[in-house]
């Protein structure tokens, strides 16, 4: 005698697609973070020069962080992310003074200070959106 087939519960596809909206621009930020850090640590530290090649890159970096800001970050949020510009920002600062290791750590984290700065405006400016001028 043939089996039963018992029914699966089906997936929601929309779920599906945010999940993985989601995953691709979680990993757009760290990418983008990384790729900030250690382009202001290489052009801080002069192992690379500074010239019109690399202004393409920081201008691929600020369309990131806008678009991972817009997407990816709640912006209910904005006060912890803000936070954690602060914090970083302020670690950048202090971690300059470690013997030989300092000078290529202090432009890593300030590099991605860079990048999540632009995520926290434009978080601010989509705050600011929904709040007063959606919210009528």
């Amino acid at each position: 005698m043939a089996t039963k087939n018992t029914n699966q519960p089906k997936t929601d596809s929309e779920a599906i697609a945010t999940t993985n909206w989601k995953f691709l621009f979680k990993w757009l930020f760290i990418l983008g973070g990384l790729a900030a850090g250690i382009l202001n640590a290489l052009v801080t530290n002069d192992v690379i020069t500074v010239d019109d090649q690399y202004s393409y890159i920081v201008t691929a970096l600020m369309t990131i962080g806008v678009i991972v800001g817009i997407f990816y970050f709640d912006s209910d949020d904005l006060i912890n992310i803000g936070l954690r510009f602060m914090i970083l920002g302020g670690a950048a600062g202090t971690i300059g003074g470690f013997y030989k290791i300092g000078a290529y750590l202090a432009p890593f984290f300030l590099g991605f200070s860079y990048y999540l700065g632009t995520i926290v405006l434009t978080l601010l400016v989509v705050y600011f959106v929904k709040k007063y001028i959606l919210n009528k």
